[in-house]
């Protein structure tokens, strides 16, 4: 059942692409094409560290890149809590992968889901923002929108909300991701 799910998100993200060509919607269609081979991610990641991901896991982490390429197509301008979302999720993914890690190594993983959520929150508002700056300086249509200071705010609290149920429930939904010290 997961896997023909893992199949049709991948299915609806070449759709989104489709339309992003269609529409002439260079964001849609790039950001697809990424989210696309994202989906790819968890498999590399098992096949490589042999991380032993469960069937819900791959299949969350492949909605969290359908939410943001359908984003692209409309749902970003007009739906107000579409943003808050993908940045949860996305959070949440991105915090998963420190607390594992953190795991892994004996460590406590507070810290890194903190610093790795926040610090490449900071990172992707900041990227966020240059490229929109350099498609406005040359008159083009931006990859990523930047929607003022506002936005930046809201988008950093809710990575920092994905961080904290990292925290909470971290140990609840991940503990098959790594050794537990019995």
């Amino acid at each position: 059942m997961a896997r023909e799910a893992e199949r049709g998100i991948r299915y609806a993200i070449l759709a989104v692409f489709v339309v992003g060509l269609r529409r002439r919607n260079p964001g849609a269609a790039v950001n697809a094409l990424v989210a696309f081979v994202a989906t790819y991610l968890p498999d590399a990641i098992d096949h490589k560290y042999d991380v032993g991901f469960g069937p819900w896991q791959r299949v969350y982490s492949d909605a969290a890149m359908l939410t943001h390429t359908v984003g692209m197509l409309g749902p970003y301008d007009d739906v107000w809590w579409w943003d808050h979302l993908t940045h949860t999720h996305s959070a949440t993914l991105l915090g998963g992968l420190a607390f594992v890690t953190a795991r892994r190594q004996g460590r406590d993983p507070r810290p890194r889901v903190l610093a790795v959520v926040v610090g490449l929150g900071v990172l992707w508002e900041l990227m966020e923002y240059l490229i929109h700056a350099v498609a406005d300086r040359f008159d083009r249509e931006p990859i990523l929108v930047s929607y003022g200071r506002s936005d930046i705010l809201f988008d950093l609290l809710f990575d920092l909300f994905g961080a904290l149920l990292v925290l909470v429930f971290g140990d609840r939904f991940l503990r098959n991701l790594y050794p537990r010290a019995d």
